[in-house]
């Protein structure tokens, strides 16, 4: 790539930044004051105000217009709200997602300079240049032209954008902390965290020297793979601050008529999606992360094309074993699975009300299958919530930034699936792709050898570690909600034997299974071992329970004469 001239000063202009923070306060004033009033009808003092619906959607109509005013860098924030249903309520979701469509291009003469600082003059650099942009966005837009003689597509930074998106950002830290302090304590850790994606996001959309180096990498996980098209960057015509393609001309993902109109079948380019999502989240760790409709189309063959690489998530190795498990969970399912699984990445609270997260999950689950569902029911489960937590932003959920970027992919590719194919069934296709992964991928062998280390790794934690469920029961009891509490109290050492006795007694039943499985699957020193270890387990456990057989029945005793004695 070419060496990159700055054009904007990257350093935000002190002056300019008080000024933006000045014209931000005074944009968000209003709605920060209905919020407030929401908690306290009077700002200081009296109960909560009601927020209908229609209260939401005004309220909402009132931000979209502020974030369009306040520029591009606040244009990025309102389409990463509108991709985050944890965040927002959906008559917010619904007002702000206008914001995915194309932003008024600016005019080529306040384009020039940053074009021919970065490659010099547009006739010597292209062969031709069509100097009408092809669309605009928040931060960049894109024009069409020749170069050795074939078609490309060339993205262009808006001008001065780094320095005015520094002075946003530096608003936007300094505002956080009150914002923090004022949202409810479930909305804390979801905030902070979004506040870091938005950094970040917006940083890598401005440097297209590094988006180059994402789409290549994506590219190369697809090289083999016909189905999927992403254009080639074209070197020595791109810089930082502009980017240059080959241009792929595709029908627009959405537009069901055409597509079908060619012989394409709308059902099969969803599956055809979904499955290449599925590699990019579980096998490669990298995955495209702004699939609006603007940024997919699909070529005459059903090959689908891949836009703009601005935004891509990266998620480490642990990260996608445990969406692999959440995936596993919805091909059998089984939703305790997929609730442990959303526990496990640190997106769900442990203390939730699992029987509540069933329901809710039974419904997510069914929408998924693409059975409709009645508004009564989302009604129902939101009353529930609010009588659990007493408001409905204090939902268990908290999405670390990874996952969060996962969530906006599925928020967007819902709206995309559903115009494709209103009924299509997500969980049949995952079940194909997690049956697909376990015996193309792996092979029977290796499906062995991970189910006997699987064996040998729950037996172990069985061994070592107290079940979750004595830790979820120690937990209440040390937070005093459960009836035994009064024991606990009175003599602690009761209930860590019983909890010691439970691990004991589980671990010498996985480690019976465990050891017919060995012996099953050809492993005869290692059953051996095991059938050693378990029966080595059982002894402890048997003697353990004779030998505290009297004294527990003492103790028990002596508990509930001191008892009676209090109560008296």
């Amino acid at each position: 790539m070419s060496a990159s001239d700055p054009v904007d000063d990257p350093e935000p202009n002190r002056r300019r930044t008080l000024r933006r923070f000045v014209a931000v306060i005074r944009a968000f004033l209003p709605l920060a004051l209905a919020f407030a009033r929401d908690r306290r009808r009077f700002l200081l003092f009296g109960r909560r105000r009601n927020v209908t619906v229609d209260d939401q959607r005004r309220r909402a109509r009132y931000l979209l217009d502020v974030l369009l005013d306040l520029g591009p860098t606040f244009v990025k924030v309102g389409q990463i709200l509108s991709t985050r249903p944890d965040v927002l309520p959906p008559a917010y979701i619904e007002e702000l997602s206008s914001l995915q469509d194309e932003v008024p291009p600016e005019p080529w003469e306040s384009i020039r300079p940053v074009f021919e600082a970065a490659l010099g003059p547009v006739d010597e650099a292209f062969d031709d240049f069509d100097r009408a942009a092809m669309s605009g966005a928040s931060l960049g837009q894109v024009y069409t032209a020749t170069y050795e003689g074939e078609p490309v597509a060339v993205k262009v930074l808006r001008p001065n954008i780094r320095e005015r998106v520094e002075s946003d950002l530096i608003v936007v830290e300094t505002l956080l902390p009150l914002l923090l302090r004022f949202a409810p304590p479930g909305q804390q850790f979801t905030m902070e965290n979004l506040a870091d994606e938005f950094a970040s996001t917006i940083r890598g959309e401005m440097d297209y020297e590094a988006e180059a180096d994402r789409l290549n990498e994506v590219r190369d996980n697809f090289g083999d793979d016909p189905e999927v098209t992403i254009p080639a960057v074209v070197d020595d015509r791109s810089t930082t601050r502009v980017l240059t393609m080959e241009y792929v001309e595709g029908t627009k993902i959405t537009d069901v008529s055409t597509l079908e109109s060619k012989g394409l079948d709308p059902t099969e380019i969803v599956e055809r999606l979904a499955r290449i999502y599925f590699q990019m989240i579980v096998e490669d760790g990298i995955f495209h992360a702004d699939p609006h409709p603007g940024n997919l189309s699909v070529l005459d063959n059903g090959s689908i094309v891949f836009y703009d690489f601005g935004v891509v998530g990266r998620l480490s190795q642990a990260r996608r074993d445990q969406i692999l498990d959440f995936y596993v969970g919805l091909a059998t399912d089984d939703i305790d699975r997929v609730i442990d699984a959303f526990i496990d990445m640190g997106a769900l609270d442990p203390q939730v009300d699992r029987e509540l997260m069933r329901e809710v999950f039974a419904l997510v689950i069914q929408q998924l299958e693409g059975q409709p569902f009645e508004q009564e029911q989302i009604q129902q489960y939101i009353r529930e919530f609010q009588a659990a937590v007493g408001d409905i932003s204090d939902f268990p959920f908290r999405l670390p930034q990874d996952l969060a970027l996962i969530v906006r992919v599925a928020t967007v590719l819902e709206g995309v699936t559903r115009t494709l194919d209103e009924e299509f069934d997500f969980i049949e296709t995952v079940t194909d792709l997690v049956t697909e992964k376990g015996v193309d991928d792996l092979g029977a062998t290796d499906i062995a050898r991970d189910e006997i280390a699987a064996i040998l790794r729950t037996t172990t934690e069985a061994f070592v570690n107290v079940p979750a469920k004595g830790e979820d029961t120690l937990s209440t009891i040390v937070r005093g909600d459960a009836a035994l509490t009064f024991l606990y109290r009175e003599d602690p050492s009761i209930l860590r034997k019983l909890v010691a006795r439970v691990s004991l007694g589980i671990g010498v039943g996985v480690g019976g299974l465990a050891t017919s499985a060995l012996v099953a699957f050809g492993a005869p020193l290692a059953a051996g071992g095991m059938a050693l270890a378990t029966a080595g387990g059982g002894v402890v456990l048997w003697r353990s329970f004779r030998r505290s057989r009297s004294r527990t029945v003492a103790a028990g005793a002596k508990v509930a004469e001191r008892s009676v004695t209090r109560n008296r």
